[in-house]
């Protein structure tokens, strides 16, 4: 029993992942019932969601919110990102524990923790996880005014979201944190999954890839509509440029001290050193790397902050001392 466990069960995922033994697909199907259409044989002869086809898996990832979260509405538009809900969560549970580590071992819950999704998009992923599991609040910024309206919906659409998650639009594509984050506001840390293409030909080719992978066949141009989600995928420069511009902007008098942990996910194991060398060199008392594992991918979360331990201490004091957990 216990080996059929070990192969059934995603060691990679957090502990606290949802979605660490295999998906339950009556439970899945009952709570969307389109997903039964989608359904397939995969090559050990076991039922699988057909992982090649979009539309099966934004209609896996809409039942997996509902079985495990709560959550009965979830739709946005075709043309933009479905994030895989396992991977997400993950982000979600190890900043948790980053927190966690702060205060003595326990992860601060409750509204009075706020945090902010750089890049909410039109799925509000992040914040989704943030709620439901810890009763966070969020901020979800982002560029498009159609991704904002469309995770505004997904909120007021949800009884567990109403009044927890703010979407606010950035207006000026080369800031992050400046006209979103307010100068007073305090945020116990910002998430962000950078675009990591500097192309669309960079792009499409990933896509290729990621295609070849799941269904074996080679694909000359990917079916993808780069006008609706280009902003979700690709930023000049690339990953690296765009974590940099965040990290100078996080080490601004404005933001330095409002903001408990910043943290990105970095796809490439290539920039994680000039990652680190451009934090220590702006000065970031304390700059972590949690390695992600999900699937076949590897990842990770850098994470810095730019307070002092007596600093560090003080917030503890005043923000979660008295928290309930």
């Amino acid at each position: 029993m216990s080996s059929e466990k070990n192969r059934n069960e995603k060691v990679r995922l957090h502990t606290r992942n949802k979605n660490r033994e295999r998906y339950d697909l009556p439970a899945l199907i009952k709570a969307t019932p389109e997903l039964k259409n989608h359904i397939t044989l995969n090559k050990y002869g076991t039922e699988s969601v057909d992982f090649a086809n979009p539309g099966a898996v934004k209609l896996l990832n809409a039942a997996i919110l509902n079985h495990y979260y709560g959550i009965t509405y979830w739709k946005f538009p075709d043309e933009n990102l479905c994030p895989p809900i396992p991977g997400r969560a993950d982000y979600i549970h190890y900043m948790a524990d980053l927190l966690a580590e702060s205060n003595f071992g326990t992860i601060p819950t409750g509204d009075k923790i706020t945090c902010l999704d750089i890049g909410v998009g039109a799925s509000c992923i992040y914040p989704i996880i943030g709620v439901t599991q810890y009763g966070w609040n969020f901020i979800g910024s982002d560029i498009n005014p159609t991704s904002i309206t469309s995770s505004q919906h997904i909120v007021n659409s949800n009884a567990s979201l109403k009044g927890k998650i703010e979407c606010r639009l950035q207006k000026n594509k080369k800031d992050i944190f400046q006209g979103i984050v307010g100068k007073e506001e305090k945020i116990e840390f910002a998430v962000c999954n950078p675009p990591f293409h500097s192309s669309v030909e960079d792009a499409q080719q990933g896509t290729r890839r990621k295609i070849m992978n799941l269904s074996g066949k080679k694909v000359k141009t990917p079916e993808l509509n780069f006008a609706g989600i280009s902003n979700e995928l690709i930023y000049e420069g690339g990953e690296y440029k765009f974590i940099q511009n965040m990290i100078r902007e996080s080490e601004s008098e404005k933001f330095s001290k409002n903001c408990f942990w910043f943290s990105t996910l970095v796809s490439k194991q290539t920039t994680l050193k000039r990652i680190h060398n451009l934090l220590e060199n702006m000065g970031a008392n304390q700059i972590k790397t949690i390695p992600m594992g999900t699937g076949n991918k590897s990842s990770r979360i850098v994470a810095w902050t730019f307070l002092s331990k007596e600093e560090r201490k003080e917030w503890r004091e005043t923000r979660w001392q008295k928290l309930k957990n």
